[in-house]
């Protein structure tokens, strides 16, 4: 598949590549480098970032706001493992996405759509989910240690024992059940 002149693979190497409002529905970019690339407002609906023996896609440093990762029907957005390290997810729609495992040390997921998302020993240390909606979100064993968690709705998120919170927050008070 070509998009905007850039040729859509696995393992390809599309680091600050312009993919703006691209359409990457089904794309498989597992093991791609997609670091500082600019994904503002694509549609990732059903594209697969992580294969199996083929690698996790690089997306550190990534704009990704409004970008559509959400799971819809059929399709599916797997991000399990991928690296979103200080990646800008502002308004990105991830809605029952995978991100177990995913590293979102430092993004930006203000006013992020994270209803249903499998968040399950992700690491969110540092992240900013100022307003997002983690309704009903799976945090078992996730780091959300010094994450600004401001706005943000936990009503009937999970998390357990192991996961971690930012220093001084109540995620009961927040409306977070412990399994």
């Amino acid at each position: 598949m070509e998009v905007k002149g850039y040729k859509i693979e696995p393992e390809a190497d599309l680091s600050e590549a312009d993919l703006s409002e691209a359409n990457l529905r089904g794309a498989n970019l597992a093991g791609t480098n997609l670091y500082g690339a600019n994904l503002t407002g694509a549609n990732l609906y059903g594209a697969h970032l992580t294969v199996a023996n083929l690698g996790v896609a690089d997306l550190s440093r990534a704009d990704l706001s409004r970008a559509d990762l959400r799971w819809v029907n059929l399709g599916l957005a797997d991000l399990t493992a991928a690296n979103l390290n200080t990646s800008n997810l502002f308004g990105a729609n991830l809605v029952q996405a995978f991100l177990g495992g995913a590293n979102l040390d430092g993004a930006n997921l203000t006013a992020g759509n994270l209803y249903g998302a499998y968040l399950v020993e992700a690491n969110l240390a540092g992240a900013n989910l100022d307003g997002a909606n983690l309704t009903g979100t799976d945090l078992r064993r996730a780091n959300l240690a010094g994450a600004n968690l401001d706005g943000a709705n936990l009503t009937y998120a999970y998390a357990d024992k192991d996961s971690q919170w930012p220093e001084g927050f109540d995620p009961v008070a927040a409306g977070v059940t412990f399994v």
